[in-house]
């Protein structure tokens, strides 16, 4: 009886297979894990590349800036680039921006939500909009606003939830995003 015990083996194989199923659907789910991150990874970046092109061709969020003539105000001689000390950055929010260059919601909104088309995950604390003076442009200029600035749309504080993490909770936390590009309307006039 006992030799006959030693020698059955009818069940070696479910018992092999017992063990190596947990790593078997860990790799597997870990591998589909993978694909998704990349996949949401790349629909990120491009709602960022989408945000950043409706910025630079619409309203622009700091809503004085495209209409305030520097070579009035600032006493910069038509035709001058205006200098850094008139016009460094601005950084808007939710719901601001940074000095004194007002704020348009309306503005901001649309940016979001031509990203939220693309990403829907995207909320308005994700987004930062930036314009920045590279020196493009003119004091006085009578076809749009006088400095055509840098505009970086940063999308920031996105989660991903993998699948091998269900059990625990957890999410992996996205890098931000950056997307940049000259601004070529900044009165919405020739893309709306």
């Amino acid at each position: 009886m006992m030799q006959r015990l030693r020698l059955d083996r009818s069940g070696a194989s479910a018992a092999e297979f017992a063990l190596v199923l947990p790593l078997l659907l860990l790799f597997i789910f870990g591998i589909i894990d993978a694909g998704r991150f990349l996949w949401e990874f790349n629909r990120a970046e491009k709602a960022t590349q989408m945000g950043v092109r409706y910025a630079v061709v619409t309203d622009m969020v700091p809503s004085t800036l495209a209409s305030h003539n520097f070579a009035l105000t600032n006493s910069i001689p038509g035709g001058d680039p205006v200098p850094i000390s008139a016009f460094d950055n601005t950084v808007c929010d939710t719901s601001s921006c940074t000095n004194s260059w007002g704020y348009s919601a309306a503005a901001f909104d649309n940016i979001v939500a031509r990203m939220n088309a693309m990403y829907p995950p995207i909320t308005d604390s994700n987004v930062w909009v930036e314009y920045q003076n590279v020196g493009l442009g003119y004091a006085g200029d009578p076809n749009g606003p006088d400095v055509a600035p840098l505009v970086t749309v940063r999308l920031t504080g996105l989660t991903f939830q993998p699948l091998t993490f269900l059990l625990f909770g957890a999410n992996i936390t996205m890098p931000d995003f950056r997307a940049a590009l000259t601004l070529e309307d900044g009165a919405g006039t020739v893309s709306n």
